[in-house]
């Protein structure tokens, strides 16, 4: 009997709380998967809310010259040329109405935002807890990020957990722009209607991939759009609960190499 063949042609994959373990590296064991199901005929494609300049860094790590989807879909960036292919950005006049109603009902937010471009800065606003140790550009004063094109604003409440936060959100400015909860303490307001699966759908037609050809890996709210749009999304053991709810698997988290676990399985049927 022949071999059975590997069942997905894209293998697509979240960074942070996913593909990264808590100290940002990859483990060798997920590297090896990786090569392996590419080496079997699948494509490694890095669908991630971070922007380019903060994706950067892991795609030369990884060696990664193929595309990778940044911004939670905003941005389809060419690894190997270093050029974005696509980038949609936020109507600033439209964010900023949404940001004034949303602040009418909570109370003062602290903000951050992600500007365009292959080199486009984090801004931090005072008062924004900034996650993790990324290179970001730290302002006095909140009206001077609105002053260049955004990819999405990042917007933290003193009081309101992320959950509350973005339900409130969704509630009072859901018509307006669309609200991702990304990561712990990370809630961003987008584009209305933009989702990781706009920019993983935009890639996967470029590399003449269907949705139906695709497995997707990972732990947070805003990865439910990428899974619905997959054949089979795996969510992490670290996975928010509403990922859990929609998955189609749950594999070990993160830090146990929860993406190898299943490519291996699936490569060992191959």
């Amino acid at each position: 009997m022949s071999p059975v063949p590997f069942p997905y042609k894209l293998v697509a994959t979240d960074l942070d709380g996913t593909l990264l373990r808590g100290d940002h590296t990859i483990s060798e064991r997920t590297r090896e998967a990786l090569t392996a199901a590419t080496a079997a005929g699948a494509v490694h494609i890095i669908v991630t809310g971070r922007g380019v300049p903060w994706t950067r860094r892991v795609l030369d790590d990884l060696g990664y010259r193929g595309i990778a989807v940044c911004g939670q879909g905003s941005q389809v960036y060419d690894a190997g040329a270093h050029r974005l292919l696509t980038s949609v950005t936020l109507d600033r006049q439209l964010a900023g109405l949404a940001l004034s109603k949303l602040e009418a009902e909570v109370g003062p937010l602290a903000l951050a935002a992600s500007r365009d471009g292959v080199d486009g800065d984090v801004l931090i606003g005072p008062g924004y807890r900034e996650q993790g140790n990324l290179p970001a550009v730290y302002l006095d004063d909140t009206a001077t990020m609105w002053s260049a094109p955004l990819n999405k604003l990042y917007i933290q409440h003193p009081e309101l957990d992320d959950d509350a936060l973005a339900t409130a959100a969704r509630q009072t400015v859901g018509t307006l722009v669309d609200i991702v909860m990304s990561g712990p303490g990370i809630v961003e307001i987008l584009p209305l209607g933009l989702t990781k699966a706009t920019g993983l759908s935009l890639a996967a037609r470029r590399l003449r991939v269907k949705a139906t050809e695709t497995i997707a890996f990972g732990d947070m709210p805003n990865d439910i759009p990428m899974f619905r749009w997959a054949a089979h999304g795996v969510a992490m053991a670290n996975a928010h609960p509403e990922l859990k709810a929609v998955a189609g698997e749950v594999t070990t988290s993160n830090e146990e190499d929860g993406i190898a676990v299943v490519l291996e399985r699936l490569l060992g049927a191959a």
